[in-house]
Formats: C-alpha cells, sequence, structure tokens
C-alpha cells in the first residue's frame, strides 16, 4: 500500500526520540554537523523547547512516522539582529532526494514571512575537497532555493582528524523598510496563518 502524501505539521516535545533519531547519524557518520556527540534525548526536547518558545520547529510525516524537519532560531542575540533568523533542516537518511526538505524549507519561509522576518541564514560546512563525510550537497541545495553565498571561513572546523571550511548564505524574503514590523513569536501566530503557510 503507498503511503499517504507528505504533510507538514509543528513539531511539538513527544516528537524528539523521532527527530534526533533523524539528527543522530549526521553527528556521527558526517560532518553536516560540527556536533560531536550526539545530545541526549532530555537535552534534545529542551533544544526544541527553547526553539518553540518564539521560532518554529516543523517536522514533515508520512505513513511510516516523521522523515524530517525543519527549524529557525537565534541569528545573533543582540536586538537589532530581530529580523534574521538562522535556519536548519534534516531528512532522514533514507528519505534525501525526495522533496522533502524543499517542502519543509518553503513552509518555513512561509511561516518566517508570516512572523516577519526578513533574513534567512544557513551556516553550512563545506569541503574543499568533497569526502565520505562531507559533500556540496547542502550548498547547492541552498543555491537552488534561492540562497547566495555570503561568507566564507577556512579550515574552521576539525572533524573526523580533518579541517573543514564553513560558510554562511543568505536569502531575503521581505523588505527592509526604515520601520520594520516587529517580530511575531511563532506561538502567537494563529491556525488559518499556519495553515496558509502549508502548516499543520
Amino acid at each position: 500500500m503507498a503511503e499517504t502524501e507528505l504533510r507538514i505539521r509543528r513539531a511539538t516535545l513527544a516528537d524528539a526520540e523521532s527527530i534526533l533519531d533523524i539528527y543522530r547519524p549526521y553527528v556521527e557518520e558526517t560532518v553536516i554537523t560540527f556536533e560531536y556527540l550526539v545530545p541526549s534525548l532530555e537535552e534534545f526536547r529542551e533544544r526544541i523547547a527553547h526553539t518553540l518558545e518564539k521560532y518554529p520547529c516543523i517536522v514533515a510525516e508520512r505513513d511510516s512516522g516523521i522523515v524530517g524537519y525543519a527549524c529557525t532560531g537565534v541569528f545573533k542575540d543582540r536586538a537589532a539582529y530581530d529580523w534574521g533568523v538562522e535556519t536548519t533542516i534534516y531528512v532522514k537518511k533514507d528519505c534525501k532526494r525526495g522533496g522533502i526538505g524543499r517542502k519543509l524549507y518553503t513552509a518555513l519561509e512561509k511561516v518566517s514571512a508570516a512572523q516577519h522576518i526578513l533574513n534567512l541564514n544557513a551556516c553550512i560546512g563545506y569541503p574543499e575537497v568533497e569526502d565520505e563525510y562531507l559533500t556540496r550537497d547542502s550548498a547547492h541545495f541552498h543555491e537552488h532555493l534561492g540562497y547566495r553565498l555570503v561568507g566564507e571561513f577556512h579550515k574552521c572546523g576539525y572533524k573526523f582528524g580533518r579541517w573543514y571550511d564553513m560558510i554562511w548564505m543568505e536569502k531575503l524574503i521581505g523588505d527592509h523598510t526604515v520601520e520594520p514590523k516587529p517580530v511575531v513569536p511563532f506561538p502567537e501566530l494563529d491556525e488559518l496563518t499556519l495553515h496558509k503557510c502549508g502548516i499543520e
């Protein structure tokens, strides 16, 4: 029997274990994250809870369960940076290249715009030469979605006995006016707004 259509919904604390299962192999087997140790379930649940205080954390789900997640978070902890966020996305390793990431990021961009966020910023591990731990796929993915390269840090991340670069990419999703609208915390968005963003 075919699986039901992919749906995007808000993450809950009950999803922490499933989301952590998606994240774990990226920590243990890749340099897509510079994190060395897989966080405990309790710590990961706290991360989600902290994110949801102001920012969205959403999951992509099928009958088989959660197959990807995406969030935004603080870009820099100063008031002047309020209109910018850092994006995060991970797709279950055996579900990649199926359009899940694009659907998650599309919803994340729409809900960020509804919050009056203007700048989406992505911090991406980047190899001088692709290897078994890190390719340039993430940079290409962001480029296809309209992000542009704005900065590169050389040999700033050390993992698996090798040095890796890191790049920043950005996408501007709103007008930078003289008096920008105040950012709306994610919990204050109503159901109709979330539905328009493609989020259940």
